[in-house]
């Protein structure tokens, strides 16, 4: 379990009756969910459930149908104000947007990484381009962030010279690198070799030790047991069964059995 420091009140993530459809294809169909600071959440469920469209929705690469998420109490893509003597919800524009993007880091199945560029050149790109920071400053926080995973010994080396362990900890490092207060991770291990695996989730081990607030969906439920503060299960669109890490060994839905028996 994470070591905490006493959290803030204000929840980091409150999703209130979130939809999303794609077409005719329902993909969530109601989700609350809370998720304080400095705590570990960890999604659960079959493929299909939606846990990845629900983290892309948070970090606004896909728009909501319905409901309404916040971080950090503030209410993303959308902001109030007053038309005709009456308040309104506008649409943020791509500014407002990438600034509320910036204090999330997210890191996807796939590592993304630019083959042209070496690891530490990987890590620099963002805060130089995106925070416009000094490239010096840039090269400090990218090699802290690349000892911060481990990789030390390999900031000179490019993508292709790296296993897919090590390229998952530079996509990792890269998304530290932006300072987000916030990291989401969508099934950052399931395009990994088994035995690559162990150490992509030592470094999201050490990130909860040290209080990050992370939305984990994965399906390493050692690891939930291990790390996770808040357990959720979806099927179907839906939350079938959330709790703490203790739900694990004692499911109270007949799903989330069914569930645990074919992947335990």
């Amino acid at each position: 379990m994470s070591e905490k420091n006493a959290p803030s009140q204000t929840p980091a993530i409150k999703a209130v009756s979130v939809h999303k459809a794609f077409g005719s294809l329902h993909v969530l169909k109601g989700i609350d969910l809370t998720v304080m600071p400095g705590t570990v959440t960890v999604m659960l469920g079959p493929s299909g459930s939606g846990k990845s469209t629900f983290l892309r929705l948070i970090n606004q690469l896909e728009t909501l149908t319905g409901g309404s998420i916040e971080v950090d109490g503030e209410l993303i893509g959308y902001k109030h104000v007053a038309k005709n003597g009456r308040e309104v919800l506008q649409t943020l524009n791509d500014k407002e947007i990438a600034a509320q993007r910036a204090k999330l880091g997210m890191v996807f199945q796939r590592f993304n990484l630019f083959p042209h560029m070496t690891a530490l050149e990987n890590v620099m790109e963002a805060p130089v381009h995106v925070l416009h920071m000094k490239k010096a400053e840039a090269r400090d926080i990218a090699v802290r962030e690349l000892e911060r995973v481990g990789l030390s010994d390999r900031l000179d080396y490019y993508p292709v010279q790296l296993s897919g362990g090590q390229q998952q900890r530079v996509a990792i490092a890269r998304a530290l690198a932006m300072k987000p207060e916030i990291m989401l991770f969508d099934e950052p291990t399931s395009a990994l070799d088994p035995e690559l695996v162990g150490e992509v989730l030592g470094v999201m081990r050490s990130l909860a030790k040290a209080g990050m607030t992370m939305v984990c969906v994965t399906h390493e439920i050692g690891f939930a047991r291990e790390v996770a503060d808040q357990v959720v299960f979806m099927d179907g669109g839906v939350i079938v069964e959330q709790g703490g890490p203790e739900i694990i060994e004692h499911p109270t839905q007949e799903r989330f059995k069914d569930f645990l028996q074919h992947v335990l």
